[in-house]
């Protein structure tokens, strides 16, 4: 016995002992980490809603990793705090989406402490849509506004035009304007250059544009911009200059509105061109003055009606001589619009949606912003507001 526990006690104090300071060995910290990450919504929660309730923090620690994504792997964007304590998210997540979130932080020492939770946002019972214009993939002219309607009433203007982006190549200045609570424009201060790239990101999936009612789009749109053609009306002069890309290209002779019945004067917009189209007094509240069913080459620059068409039915001495309109501007044209060296047919082949049409020297107001695409008769800083 005695030998046994010599031989068990005692022996050689070469390179296995990890005794006394020569022999000793560093051991692994594995002491559990004292930062503590916190996710709300609690893991497994349902019905999130889709701003405010997204909060990930960290407390004796500070967060290293944050991330936030659905399950085709899209990333929502955040930003850590300064002082690692929490990560707000950069904009309001999809409405009816199950979100997976990642979180790390670590200690003092270094130690690492993580979490993973899993939440799915609220499925709306009421939604909204934006109707934009231009369309995608359309070339237009350098007037043209980004102008979205909305389906309701907007009552948080800022968090819907937050979930908007609208950027430019070469890269402008771009702000956005609202008509009212259910229409919102972007343009830059002055007329796009000739060959902008312009893209419209509409992230309103999951944005509460009013109390319960939900944006359900998100969708990308781009537009390039065509060569510059700014055309100017002189209903006084009764003539109409074409300048494209600098250079004027056709002094036309035209009829623009009559005494009693003036055209607008200001800075519009081709928001819409018609090969042929029914124009009836009735509608734009001229009674029965007037029903052309077959108005040719009609160019549409105000939603109340006014427009840039060919007339066929008055006389061709009264282009460069007489305003007859009720507050169009009238071109010479043949019935039917067949014969295309008229003027109306030559500046209807040469003009695209977003060309601007510039009326000056009439004997009328200047034309609301909001009627038609026509914000430009709005001052950029007013625009701003």
């Amino acid at each position: 016995m005695l030998l046994l526990v010599t031989a068990c006690g005692g022996g050689d104090t070469g390179a296995g002992d990890t005794k006394g300071p020569a022999g000793s060995a560093k051991k692994e910290d594995t002491t559990a980490s004292q930062a503590v990450v916190t996710i709300a919504p609690k893991d497994g929660a349902e019905s999130v809603a889709t701003s405010g309730a997204l909060k990930i923090g960290a407390t004796q620690g500070k967060l290293t990793t944050v991330k936030v994504s659905d399950p085709k792997g899209n990333e929502v964007g955040g930003e850590i705090a300064a002082d690692g304590a929490s990560w707000t998210p950069e904009r309001h997540l999809a409405a009816a989406t199950k979100y997976a979130v990642h979180a790390v932080a670590k200690d003092a020492e270094g130690r690492e402490s993580a979490k993973d939770t899993t939440f799915t946002t609220l499925v709306p019972a009421n939604t909204f849509i934006g109707h934009y214009t231009p369309e995608d993939g359309s070339t237009v002219g350098v007037g043209m506004p980004v102008s979205i309607n909305f389906t309701r009433g907007i009552t948080d203007p800022d968090a819907v035009e937050r979930a908007i982006k609208v950027t430019a190549e070469p890269a402008v200045e771009i702000e956005g304007h609202w008509f009212g609570n259910d229409r919102l424009d972007f343009r830059p201060e002055k007329y796009w250059a000739a060959g902008t790239k312009v893209t419209v990101d509409l992230n309103l999936d999951g944005v509460e544009g009013r109390p319960g009612v939900y944006g359900k789009q998100a969708k990308k749109v781009s537009f390039t911009i065509g060569r510059s053609q700014v055309s100017t009306v002189d209903a006084s002069a009764k003539r109409m200059k074409v300048v494209r890309d600098g250079k004027q290209i056709k002094d036309i002779p035209i009829s623009a509105g009559a005494p009693a019945t003036t055209t607008y004067n200001g800075q519009m917009v081709i928001s819409e061109k018609l090969k042929v189209t029914r124009m009836n007094g009735d509608t734009v509240g001229f009674g029965g003055e007037y029903d052309i069913k077959d108005v040719p080459h009609a160019m549409r620059l105000s939603t109340s009606g006014t427009f840039l068409h060919g007339n066929y039915w008055g006389a061709s001495s009264i282009f460069g001589n007489s305003n007859t309109s009720h507050g169009c501007v009238g071109l010479r044209d043949v019935r039917g619009g067949y014969d295309n060296q008229t003027p109306a047919a030559w500046f209807y082949d040469k003009s695209l949606i977003g060309d601007v049409v510039i009326v000056k020297n009439s004997h009328d107001k200047t034309i609301q912003p909001d009627n038609g695409l026509n914000g430009w008769n709005m001052d950029w800083e007013e625009w701003k507001k």
